[in-house]
């Protein structure tokens, strides 16, 4: 897959109701750190690992040269990094990446919370949030999203948003230590053309 071909503008701040995502900047370095460090348990068994066993705990160290990394995706045209923030509280992060263009017009979406404001509905919140300016900002036709099937908590994000089950990939990632099925979760502009915010806010 391609990156978009061009550069992908920051869209300032997504906002419905106390929950909000935004571009991540470097000063949020520390305090997803601090979530990170502070989630281990509640974290550790959904994480991409290196099947080298190679590779730094997550919360172990400054995530500064991380945020850098990271928001070269937006000049690359590959990806949007983002943080989840509730109350104005940055709680988690909200990853487009693999964005492609050409034909494909594509884009797969990750995420993470905290243990301490799971269960609040934040999560589906942000997730459409990011669909729909993928779909009406950026200009992409299809998002997908691809779950552990042993992670309830997300089947029940893309359960409220009602997005198609495609299907199960065989050791598709490497998460913690192993080689992890993931079921595809997929939704286009046509499924949902008044977006797929109103499908739980409506």
């Amino acid at each position: 897959m391609a990156p978009l071909g061009r550069s992908i503008d920051d869209p300032g701040l997504l906002v419905s109701g106390p929950v909000a995502l935004r571009v991540i900047h470097a000063v949020d370095a520390e305090p997803l750190r601090g979530l990170l460090a502070s989630n281990r348990p509640w974290l550790q068994q959904w994480e991409a690992t290196h099947p080298s066993g190679r590779g730094i705990t997550p919360g172990s160290v400054s995530m500064r040269p991380t945020v850098r990394i990271l928001r070269r995706q937006l000049r690359a045209g590959s990806g949007i990094p983002m943080v989840i923030t509730y109350r104005g509280e940055v709680v988690g992060q909200l990853s487009v990446s693999e964005v492609s263009g050409g034909a494909l017009q594509s884009a797969q979406i990750g995420y993470w919370v905290s243990e301490h404001v799971a269960g609040r509905g934040i999560t589906p919140v942000a997730v459409a949030l990011a669909i729909d300016h993928l779909f009406w900002g950026v200009g992409l036709h299809r998002v997908e999203i691809c779950i552990r099937p042993e992670n309830a908590a997300s089947l029940r994000v893309v359960e409220k948003l009602q997005m198609r089950y495609e299907g199960r990939r065989q050791g598709y990632i490497h998460i913690d230590g192993a080689w992890r099925d993931h079921d595809c979760f997929a939704v286009t502009r046509e499924d949902a053309p008044d977006g797929v915010l109103r499908r739980i806010t409506a």
